[in-house]
């Protein structure tokens, strides 16, 4: 049973998605992508990219269209749950652990769709793709 259960956590997280229940009986689609899937979401409607690094990282340069929210603010919860939880959030800090524990937060707060960019903004620019200063 214990190896039954290990292979299907290990299965579920090589799929880079999760759902967590909120105990009222919706889930949330938390989904962890690498930076093509991360703009075939973005190219969509509807959508907000959500950069969870500090003011000062983010003045020196983001992904463009992206709204900044310092996950180490201590307002971050605050500002969030004033978002629309019912669009889809593209998520991302520097190398993503921020983010990862920003989708957590949001997710929490009953946020339904959330694409945590998995090489982060660092991955970004590393691929070459536009950024915005």
């Amino acid at each position: 049973m214990k190896r039954l259960l290990v292979t299907l956590i290990l299965a579920v997280m090589a799929c880079g998605a999760w759902a967590a229940d909120d105990g009222a009986g919706s889930s949330t689609k938390i989904r962890r992508v690498n930076i093509d899937e991360y703009e075939q979401v973005r190219a969509k409607t509807n959508v907000v990219v959500l950069d969870v690094r500090s003011a000062a990282e983010f003045e020196k340069g983001h992904i463009p269209g992206a709204t900044n929210i310092d996950i180490n603010s201590t307002q971050f919860t605050e500002k969030v749950s004033g978002l629309d939880k019912g669009k889809t959030y593209l998520v991302n800090c520097a190398v993503g652990m921020r983010s990862a524990r920003a989708c957590q937060k949001m997710a929490a707060l009953g946020f339904t769709n959330l694409v945590d960019l998995a090489p982060g903004f660092e991955g970004w620019k590393k691929a070459g793709k536009p950024v915005t200063k």
